[in-house]
């Protein structure tokens, strides 16, 4: 796989887990980072992206020629959890 999702999510967040749940139905793979147990990931990602809300991801391109990540957060980049899928989609696709 040369492309990878990465999930920030929350223990207790209803956002996570719906998103989560529409990423599994449409059969799309992730890796899930809980943001209190991978805190300094999520801060490296907060700082950068300059939002703290979860769900947030971050696609990596582990292309050998052409190596990069995008990050994308709610309410900048999405405002929809399906809108956030559909990013996804186009994104790994």
């Amino acid at each position: 796989m040369d492309k990878i999702v990465v999930l920030f999510t929350m223990k207790g967040c209803p956002h996570c887990s719906e998103l989560k749940s529409m990423l599994i139905e449409n059969e799309l793979d992730f890796v899930e980072r809980d943001i209190h147990e991978h805190h300094d990931e999520y801060e490296i990602f907060t700082q950068v992206t300059d939002s703290e809300y979860v769900p947030a991801f971050m696609i990596i391109n582990n292309d050998e020629q052409n190596p990069s990540s995008k990050l994308f957060a709610p309410s900048r980049d999405f405002n929809t959890l399906q809108e956030g899928v559909d990013i996804i989609k186009k994104e790994i696709i």
